[in-house]
């Protein structure tokens, strides 16, 4: 019986050190994945900068105008023509699945079968359905309602990301789409795993056939700015090389006319992100969503003041729409963006932060309302009506809950809120809902109650971040409204891994992520080093090295836990900062590129490099020319607000430019200078 306890004690311990490893290594995985969702709302903002404070004949500012252009084509009967598919001829050799309209339920299973087998839907018939959806959610209203009593269950789908193996497991488990077994997919669709079209398109034929049954909410991921940035752009350029822009221009009109919300039996709202003090259904339900094209930017507004030479400093600096409406243009029509800094009033970074203030981002959500419904001196009231409906879209597609009572900007992501349950008793109550289901978080076991169980996350992409970091869920609901939840691992590899196995796994993979973020970081690091270090020693204590670390990478995360882990060569509990780098085995590219400055950038900015190479390469061929290159650099380094020289974006142009042939590869470059964990690479050379 005393060893029977003994074990079971052992067991008890063993298991609480595996759950503190895997939260630890779920906090990492979290903090890198917002910050890097927070550089994406500041890179968009610098951009709107640009597009306010520069005239329309700024060489700079046309390299990223078309982003904020997806309007362009506006009027609804042109639609049809511009994306005409009838031309498109089937090659004789295609063997993909061959659809006709009006959609069947047939159809709809042969697609997800094709998919299944890695066949490819042919671009006419990619085109044609688009376009037939895009028909179809014009007469949808942005809240749909639906009713339990003509079904047994209800499925709710979370996140999934691009992970068609959740979606046909989802499936295999629940059958099919259908009269009896009708779907709630509560956005993000796309973006991060590589079959994001393959779902959308999944989804879409299953809504032509059963448009009462299958109810598609938008998430903060269908958005073309975000695109950019995690995956689905290069996906679909990659996947249809031919017609690939004509698609993602007719998916970002479809995007915007997704709705927002699903409500069951007048009791479950089922919202992407989440509420702040001010949602209003009533407002959400009467604004006119396909406006939105990226929720990350409001719609332009009708009214522009002319130029008027101002400087910036005379500008009233709104948040590109919502506050004054006014486009600031400069005296000059070329004014080059490396004056930016010295020309106008404030730095980049101070009129960033101004805009965000005046946007919303940091200030208190009770404030907010008041802040935008107060005109400025030119404000008329489309432009507040504007700005209270993009806040109210925002807030259902970018915020979070929080165990404190009160609503406050959401810093982590950089849109949205954090609002607590204070705020889910009032906003439920005052609208007669009793259960929140949202996603939009990532969730170790698929699903999360909070909020006296008045808030419900659920997240259908199983191993997110890593294979073993997490288990999918959906939800099924009856008539009485108790949410019933399936768990689940679509890789197969995963049920097979212990416990240990699986922690161990996912725990490295973090690990190795956050190494690369230390390395990135490595000037700042050792600037902060040297602040502690007062003696100029070059050693300092192992709190010391927490808390600099936390200074520059500012994630959040327990340093002082996981220094055993980064920190191995310590001695009396000093640590020697300059040769710790080479403890984290981080292998550089070979290259001879003399500015170590301008290596850290790369390193540090490497997906905002790439979503700028993105934006700038419009024919969306791989290539961009030399000067489009050095162009890039001009945008980076004036968002960053740092100095580039010309003789270091040259050498490095002279460093990439293998064949002088005036042009680069960007998926080649950005391939060159990632950073790789040493061991993984040398693991990859042994087994060749």
């Amino acid at each position: 019986m005393r060893a029977a306890l003994l074990i079971q004690r052992w067991y008890r311990q063993y298991v609480a050190r595996m759950e503190l490893r895997r939260r630890c290594t779920w906090n990492i995985f979290q903090s890198i994945e917002y910050a890097g969702e927070q550089d994406q709302i500041k890179l968009n903002n610098f951009f709107g900068y640009l597009m306010e404070h520069f005239t329309p004949a700024n060489s700079e500012r046309n390299l990223i105008s078309h982003i904020f252009r997806e309007n362009e084509v506006c009027r609804d009967t042109e639609w049809e023509r511009y994306f005409n598919y009838v031309n498109i001829e089937l090659p004789e050799f295609y063997s993909g699945p061959r659809l006709t309209f009006p959609l069947t339920a047939t159809h709809a299973a042969e697609l997800v079968e094709a998919f299944r087998n890695k066949q490819q839907l042919h671009s006419r018939y990619v085109l044609q359905l688009l376009l037939e959806t895009w028909k179809l959610l014009r007469i949808l209203p942005n809240i749909n309602h639906v009713s339990t009593c003509q079904c047994k269950e209800i499925i709710i789908c979370g996140d999934l990301h691009g992970q068609l193996e959740d979606l046909l497991l989802v499936f295999y488990k629940n059958g099919l789409p259908s009269l009896e077994t009708p779907f709630v997919f509560n956005g993000d669709f796309v973006d991060r795993g590589k079959d994001s079209i393959e779902i959308l398109l999944i989804l879409f034929a299953f809504l032509l056939v059963y448009p009462n049954d299958i109810h598609l909410n938008r998430g903060n991921h269908e958005d073309h700015i975000m695109n950019l940035r995690y995956g689905f752009n290069k996906e679909v350029l990659v996947k249809y090389r031919l017609h690939g822009k004509r698609i993602l221009k007719l998916l970002h009109k479809i995007f915007s006319w997704l709705p927002l919300a699903t409500v069951i039996d007048k009791k479950v709202l089922i919202v992407h992100g989440g509420i702040s003090d001010t949602t209003d259904l009533s407002v959400i339900a009467k604004l006119e969503r396909h406006k939105y094209v990226s929720t990350l930017r409001p719609p332009e507004q009708k009214k522009k003041q002319e130029s008027t030479g101002l400087d910036s400093k005379d500008a009233s600096f709104g948040p590109k729409g919502v506050g004054s409406g006014q486009r600031l243009t400069h005296g000059s029509p070329h004014r080059s963006l490396q004056n930016l800094s010295s020309r106008v009033h404030r730095s980049v970074e101070e009129e960033l932060r101004e805009q965000r203030r005046r946007a919303g981002f940091s200030l208190s959500h009770g404030d907010l309302q008041g802040h935008l419904l107060t005109p400025d001196s030119d404000s008329c009231k489309g432009h507040e009506t504007n700005g209270d409906e993009w806040k109210q879209i925002v807030d259902l597609l970018w915020s979070d809950p929080m165990p404190q009572n009160g609503c406050i900007s959401n810093e982590a992501r950089g849109g949205g809120c954090y609002w607590g349950p204070d705020v889910t008793e009032g906003i439920l109550g005052k609208h007669n809902i009793q259960l929140l289901i949202r996603s939009h978080e990532c969730k170790q076991d698929g699903y999360e109650f909070c909020h006296n169980r008045r808030v419900l996350t659920i997240f259908s992409a199983s191993n997110y971040y890593e294979v073993g970091s997490n288990r999918g869920a959906y939800i099924r609901l009856g008539p009485d409204l108790v949410p019933h939840f399936i768990q689940y691992q679509a890789n197969r590899t995963t049920r097979k891994l212990t416990l240990r196995q699986s922690v161990g796994q996912t725990e490295r993979s973090a690990l190795r992520a956050l190494r690369e973020q230390l390395f990135a970081h490595k000037s700042d690091l050792i600037s902060a080093f040297q602040e502690y270090d007062e003696e100029k020693t070059g050693w300092i204590s192992l709190n010391s090295w927490a808390s600099a670390v936390e200074s520059v990478l500012r994630l959040g995360l327990p340093w002082r836990v996981l220094r055993s882990q980064l920190v191995t060569s310590a001695e009396d509990g000093l640590l020697d900062y300059h040769s710790w780098f080479s403890e984290l085995a981080i292998k550089e590219p070979n290259t001879e590129i003399p500015h170590q400055s301008l290596l850290e950038t790369m390193y540090r900015h490497h997906s905002n490099l790439e979503t700028i190479f993105r934006i700038i390469d419009t024919d969306h061929s791989g290539l961009i020319s030399l000067e489009e290159f050095r162009q890039t650099w001009k945008l980076l380094s004036t968002h960053l607000n740092m100095e580039i020289s010309n003789e270091a974006i040259s050498d490095l142009v002279a460093s990439i430019d293998f064949n002088k042939d005036g042009s680069i590869d960007i998926n080649e470059f950005m391939e060159a200078f990632r950073l790789v964990d040493r061991s993984k690479a040398e693991m990859g050379e042994t087994c060749r």
